[in-house]
């Protein structure tokens, strides 16, 4: 498989440059279990696990590969096996914060150039949902696309997108139906050769069927949705990078129940600019959008030209941000502790011997 069909890009090889008098080699990770990792070369494939200097080194998630990460390894290709020495800098990170108590984040994917937000055109269809996952793709560096499926399921398609077109300014937004056979061609452009495409959304909303139907086999294991309340059941159970036939390459990604918000302060501009853009033109420049005169976004909910429901839910992302930067804080002191703290005891090891 050559580097660049896989994404490899000037950016990478200049990373790369240093490593290359010693002997290591390059890969692209694919799989990824229990840090232990399915990379793809232009050898082939082989599994890998960290070195215990990179361990080491290591003091959070972030540090460790994921997948669509290229790491710098060494391998032994006869065993089917490979070490990875050091993790080349990613271009994007797609990242939510890891369900739970704990402030951790959890990297869904890396590198890659395109999210498909994908959500189904049946009773699970939700405009807030939207907002959240594209609020975390323009703050990912990749580009959003919104992918409306199961049309062969809504009377009202029109009607829809226009609730999107509200939400997702200059979002491209495609509506297909696998069933059907409709609006997959649409999605092919995408797919150009070393560009790599995520899908995200949650669960039954048609992510694995739609693989499928790209990647032109039974890759990815589907599930009808649920009787009653049209939800899906999980099907993927892993993050995968699959090479496309036609050229680029597609990550399937498991349905998420919960998408909480990780460092996504810069991009709540981009994804509610016309709640911020009615904000810089009340009458006071600290209004609080309560009851102060002259409040320019009170004045849109009340004539009905912004949604009570959508303000209500940039409100509610704000205090999340707020929220998670206090917790971040505290987890960034303890993790200040912790290095110091090893870097003590591997000192004091060394001086035994």
């Amino acid at each position: 498989m050559n580097k660049k069909e896989l994404g490899w890009n000037e950016a990478f090889e200049e990373s790369y440059r240093e490593y290359q008098e010693s002997g290591l080699t390059v890969g692209r990770v694919i799989l990824e279990y229990k840090r232990m990792y399915r990379i793809i070369t232009e050898a082939g494939e082989c599994l890998g696990e960290v070195s215990g200097k990179f361990r080491f080194s290591s003091t959070e998630r972030q540090d460790y590969p994921a997948v669509g990460d290229w790491v710098v390894i060494s391998t032994r290709m006869e065993e089917g096996k490979a070490t990875i020495h050091q993790l080349l800098p990613r271009f994007s990170k797609f990242s939510r914060k890891a369900a739970g108590l704990t402030t951790e984040e959890q990297i869904v994917a890396t590198n890659i150039n395109t999210v498909f937000l994908v959500n189904a055109l049946n009773n699970d269809f939700n405009l807030r949902r939207i907002e959240r996952y594209l609020l975390l793709t323009w703050e990912s560096g990749a580009n959003p696309v919104i992918v409306l499926t199961k049309s062969d399921l809504c009377d009202h398609i029109d009607e829809r997108i226009a609730e999107v077109e509200a939400i997702a300014y200059g979002v491209p937004i495609h509506v297909v139906s696998v069933k059907e056979n409709s609006g997959i061609e649409s999605l092919m452009s995408y797919f150009e050769a070393g560009k790599t495409v995520a899908l995200l959304g949650s669960s039954g909303a048609g992510k694995s069927t739609l693989t499928n139907r790209l990647v032109g086999e039974q890759k990815q294991q589907v599930e009808e949705i649920r009787e009653g309340d049209d939800r899906g059941r999980h099907t993927t159970t892993h993050r995968e990078l699959i090479m496309l036939p036609s050229g680029g390459m597609i990550i399937d990604t498991p349905g998420m129940r919960e998408l909480q918000l990780w460092d996504a302060d810069d991009s709540i501009g981009v994804s509610f600019q016309d709640i911020e853009a009615l904000a810089e033109v009340c009458r006071f420049r600290d209004c609080h959008h309560g009851n102060e005169p002259g409040c320019a976004v009170r004045s849109a909910i009340e004539d009905g030209s912004l949604q009570k429901a959508r303000y209500n839910n940039y409100l509610k992302l704000q205090r999340e941000l707020a929220y998670l930067d206090r917790k971040s804080d505290k987890r960034a002191q303890q993790q200040e502790k912790e290095k110091w703290k090893k870097i003590t005891i591997h000192s004091k090891q060394k001086k035994k011997f």
